[in-house]
């Protein structure tokens, strides 16, 4: 059973090259076991997309909303959210 939305997972397994040099899934299985691994989490808005940097460690406040969502880190969502994976 998949913790995330299969277009979610279709939409990472799309565009993991942006956080990642070669890949690390190839089926929406294998990328919703990842997913889950590394604690990736789906997030509203671009203020939680920066929560959840910064529970991660990662100090982000020098970046303004626009660079946020363009960090290899953030996957924009087909609805409007995002897939937050810690790299």
């Amino acid at each position: 059973m998949s913790v995330f939305k299969r277009e979610y997972l279709e939409a990472f397994l799309e565009n993991q090259g942006q956080l990642f040099d070669r890949p690390v899934a190839e089926t929406v299985e294998e990328a919703d076991d990842f997913l889950v691994d590394c604690l990736a989490e789906v997030v509203d808005s671009i203020d939680e997309v920066r929560e959840c940097l910064d529970g991660f460690g990662m100090d982000m406040s020098d970046l303004d909303d626009e660079e946020l969502a363009e960090a290899a880190e953030v996957f924009a969502m087909p609805d409007g959210k995002f897939l937050v994976v810690e790299g």
